[in-house]
This record gives structure tokens, C-alpha cells and sequence, in this order.
């Protein structure tokens, strides 16, 4: 028997690593890949990029891409094809940082930065998995108003019961799990495939807002935006890099090498999915709404166009098959969510503070977060209310970005974390433009929308002033955290590289070819008493 080369080092507050392997014995839940070279092997990795994948048609996009439809037509689809293009590559990066390092990013935050950043790192990280689950909250009070009539403040409240539907589910292992996410994509892009069949869409101006980029206007602007925060999410870079780690691969250059190209196809084809969603969503809503036979009232919908409303539009305009296809897409979105959210807080915490809670808790606690805004808005301000609080949301999520998407794209193209899996010239080349590029227009949007409040406010040239320098101050904040993550020089070597030795690593990788992460597996499913049979 091979000596003992723990993979995977548990770390610990102070940032260092111990010899004490995370886990003890093989666990039955966890997904064994062959060790042979087969394209049956990409069976075995799919799954993770459903998981995903929902956070790209979640019930955040459908607000964004209902309005980005009723307000441009097609003229903004090019923002969704450039984001999913961008949000594979980003993506499969952060499934190879997991696969190569055998950390999530979380984690590679807490042991690359000193406290200061980290705890900010975090704070952002948080916030951002809260701002990912408003949405999902209204979307599914929206949808249980529009199947049943329930009040949408009641629904939010009803929301909470997810999560004993979450914890329900968990018991059954992650395969059903990945499986009945699935089965909820698949389930969203038939209902839109056949509004699209209802709605009959101009298939030339589709094709043309795709691939012809048009930005008139700073509403135009603020919309791109908002797609763009709810396509390329923060937390679904921690999620990923962290999801790839329930498969037991072998760890092997060749094993590596063969994970990392499985897990970019089988994310290619979850994100090719959730695109034609999202490409239907702004197909149906600019079609309904450029309609010739709108009444007026419609027409008023159609100019400030949210959820709820959307369901009437189509019932008053596609008929009532449509509004219940439309309600049931809403709704299979918004509880799928939410196992996704869960998830990302849970490996956020875990990553970054290395403290780790009971699934129930921290889903309560995330969804407590998100309902309590949810409810005092759909209080006070009604469906209307909520609807902005979905745009707000998005916007959020895309400031966030920078500061989860700067740390993975200087992880992955860092040798000494990375090895010989680091990226190459080209790839960090093209997601460093990419990455400047949604900076950049946070940073133009944010500055211009600052100016034109300040010169249409009602206030005293005193307060003008003032204001003024709170506002460029916390611009020039917001820039110098940018500038610090991306000219701070990693100085963290990933612990598994610094095994020179030829014979050590060969040892390494017969031993713990297929030793899985402890608490992974523990934060997705919980402890079960193994039976006489399993043991």
C-alpha cells in the first residue's frame, strides 16, 4: 500500500496548512471517475454546469431581459451573446481552479490576502449572494401570484418554506440533485420555446440585434448593465470552483487535463441553454410590445414592464396558455435559485472566515436577508416596487464583479498556483479584456449617473458640494480596491505544487487519486449513519 500524500490540506485561520487529510474514508455519495482515457468519462462531470447555469436565468434575468425587450426591442441582444461568450470562459477558469488547486476561490482569497482585504473580500462576496437572491424571493412571490392569486407579499413570506424543500432534497445525494436541476433547465426552455411559438418574433431583426452591437441612450446603458450583472455573477464564480470538487478525478496530469476540457463542454452546453432562455425572454417581450394591435394599456405596461406585469401582457395579447407557461418558467426559476444561492453562501463563508454552519442555518440566514427588503418593498411599493428592486439588485451584482473576477483571473494565471495548467497567453489576454471592458462601463455609468443626479437635484449649491465629494470619494475608493487587487503580485503557492519529487508525486497521486473533499461533500449533503451493507 502506497504511503500517505494527503491532496487536499484543511487550512486554518492563520493561514497556514496542517499534514491532516480532510477526510477519513470514502464516501458512497461521492461521483468516481474512470480512470481511462473514454468520452464516457464526460457523464461522470455533468452536472456541476446545470448548477451553474441557473444562476444565468434566474428570475433577475427575465426582469432585465423583459425590459431590455419592451423598452429596445432586439437591439440588446449582442450584450447577451458577448456575456455568455465571456461567462463561459470565465467559468470553465474558475472550474479549472478548483480541479488543478483542489481549493475554491473563496478559499484561495482567505490564504492569498492579509485579513484587512479578506474580510472586505468577503463582506463584498456576501453581499452579493444576498443581492443574487432578491430576485429568485420576488420571482417566485411573482409566479405564486400569477398560478394562484396569492398576494406577492404573502408570497415572499411563503419564499421561506424553499428552504425545507432544499433540505428535503439534499438527503437524496448530489447525482438526483444535479438531475432534477436539469430536468428544471430543460423545463424553463420549453416554456419559452413555445412562447416563442406564440409570439412569432421577426427571425432577421433577432439575428441582426444579436450581432450588430447598438447602445443608444443612458437607459440603454443602465439595461446593459443590468444584463450583464445578471449574466456574469460573483457568486457563481466561487460556486463553480467549488462544485467541481464533489467529483473524485484522478490526479494525474492526464486526469487533470481530461476534467478541465469535460467540465468546459459540459458548461458550454448548460450555458448554450440558459442563452436561447434568455434570448426568448427579449424575443417574446419585444415582439408583445412592438405589437400593432397593443391597447393602451398594454402600451403603459409595456413602458415600465416587470415581472407581474409581463404575465397580463401576454395573457391580454398571447392568450391565457401563454401567461401559465410564462408563470411556470418563473417559478421553476426561482426555486432552482435558490439550491444555487444556498450553495454559494455556504462556500463563501466556509472559504473566506474557514467557519462552516449547519445548511439549514445558513440558508435561513441568507434567505431572512434577502425576504426582509423583498417584503417591506412589495409592502410599500406593491409588484412595481419589487420590479425595481430586481434592477437594483442586477446593478449590484455587476459592481460586485470585479472584486470576485480580478482574484480568479490572477489565480489562474499565476504559475506557482497553477503549474503547467496555468492559462495561456491568448485566454488571459482575451479575459483580461473582457474583464476591463465591464469595468469600464460600471465605472462610465456609475460617474455619469452620479453627475446628472447632482445637476437635476433640488438642493442648495452648498449641499451639491457636499454630496459631490462623498460621491467621487467612493468612486475613487471603489477604483483604488480594483487597482489594489490587480497589481497586488500573488505570493501564495498552492501547497500540492511544491511536491518536486518524481516518485513523492507518483506516490501522491496512486494514494489519493480519488480522495474527495470532506467539506464539500458535507455542506451539499448531510451526515447519514452508514448502514452494515455500506460499511
Amino acid at each position: 500500500m502506497a504511503p500517505e500524500h494527503p491532496q487536499f490540506m484543511s487550512s486554518t485561520g492563520n493561514h497556514s496548512f496542517t499534514n491532516a487529510p480532510l477526510i477519513d474514508s470514502i464516501d458512497v455519495h461521492q461521483i468516481e471517475v474512470p480512470d481511462r482515457r473514454s468520452w464516457k468519462n464526460l457523464f461522470a462531470y455533468m452536472g456541476p454546469g446545470f448548477l451553474v447555469s441557473i444562476a444565468y436565468i434566474d428570475p433577475g434575468n427575465f426582469e432585465t431581459d423583459l425590459q431590455s425587450g419592451a423598452q429596445y426591442k432586439y437591439e440588446l441582444l449582442w450584450i447577451v451573446l458577448l456575456a455568455s461568450c465571456a461567462a463561459l470562459v470565465i467559468q470553465s477558469m474558475a472550474a479549472n481552479l478548483g480541479v488543478v488547486t483542489g481549493k475554491h476561490l473563496a478559499e484561495h482569497c482567505r490564504t492569498e490576502y492579509p485579513r484587512v482585504p479578506n474580510t472586505i473580500l468577503w463582506i463584498i462576496a456576501e453581499i452579493s449572494v444576498v443581492a443574487c437572491d432578491i430576485p429568485e424571493v420576488i420571482g417566485t412571490a411573482f409566479a405564486l401570484n400569477m398560478l394562484f392569486s396569492i398576494p406577492v407579499w404573502i408570497g415572499v413570506l411563503l419564499t421561506g418554506l424553499s428552504t425545507l424543500i432544499l433540505l428535503a432534497l439534499q438527503q437524496y445525494g448530489i447525482r438526483k440533485l444535479e438531475f432534477l436541476i436539469a430536468f428544471l433547465v430543460f423545463t424553463i426552455c420549453a416554456c419559452f420555446m413555445a412562447e416563442l411559438g406564440y409570439a412569432k418574433p421577426d427571425a432577421k431583426e433577432v439575428v441582426k440585434g444579436m450581432f450588430v452591437p447598438q447602445l443608444k441612450g443612458n437607459g440603454a446603458t443602465g439595461l446593459a448593465i443590468s444584463l450583464l450583472g445578471a449574466l456574469v455573477m460573483p457568486h457563481n464564480l466561487f460556486l463553480h470552483s467549488a462544485l467541481v470538487l464533489s467529483r473524485k478525478i484522478p490526479r494525474s496530469v492526464r486526469g487533470i487535463k481530461e476534467a478541465c476540457r469535460f467540465y468546459m463542454i459540459e458548461s458550454g452546453f448548460a450555458l448554450m441553454v440558459a442563452f436561447l432562455i434568455n434570448i426568448s425572454v427579449i424575443s417574446v417581450s419585444g415582439a408583445v410590445c412592438n405589437s400593432s394591435n397593443l391597447s393602451a394599456d398594454d402600451q403603459k405596461s409595456c413602458e415600465d414592464l416587470d415581472l407581474n406585469k409581463a404575465s397580463f401582457l401576454l395573457r391580454n395579447v398571447l392568450g391565457k396558455w401563454s401567461s401559465k407557461l410564462f408563470a411556470i418558467a418563473l417559478l421553476a426559476s426561482g426555486q432552482s435559485s435558490t439550491i444555487t444561492g444556498t450553495y454559494a453562501g455556504q462556500y463563501v463563508m466556509q472559504g473566506f472566515l474557514d467557519l462552516r454552519l449547519k445548511p439549514w442555518i445558513r440558508n435561513m440566514l441568507t434567505r431572512c436577508l434577502a425576504i426582509t427588503p423583498s417584503l417591506v418593498v412589495a409592502l410599500i411599493g406593491g409588484s412595481s416596487g419589487a420590479g425595481e428592486l430586481i434592477i437594483i439588485a442586477s446593478m449590484i451584482l455587476s459592481f460586485a464583479l470585479p472584486f470576485a473576477l480580478i482574484p480568479l483571473l490572477k489565480f489562474t494565471s499565476s504559475k506557482t498556483k497553477m503549474g503547467e495548467h496555468v492559462n495561456s497567453l491568448m485566454i488571459a489576454s482575451v479575459t483580461w479584456m473582457i474583464g476591463s471592458l465591464i469595468m469600464t462601463i460600471n465605472i462610465y455609468y456609475l460617474i455619469s449617473s452620479f453627475i446628472k443626479l447632482l445637476l437635476h437635484a433640488k438642493m442648495k449649491m452648498v449641499g451639491k458640494v457636499f454630496v459631490g465629494i462623498l460621491g467621487f470619494s467612493g468612486v475613487a475608493v471603489y477604483l483604488a480596491g480594483i487597482a489594489y487587487l490587480v497589481v497586488r503580485k500573488n505570493r501564495k503557492a498552492t501547497p500540492f505544487l511544491a511536491l518536486t519529487s518524481a516518485a513523492v508525486a507518483e506516490d501522491c497521486n496512486e494514494s489519493l487519486s480519488h480522495l474527495p473533499r470532506e467539506d464539500i461533500v458535507s455542506m451539499q449533503l448531510p451526515e447519514r449513519i452508514a448502514s452494515p451493507a455500506d460499511i
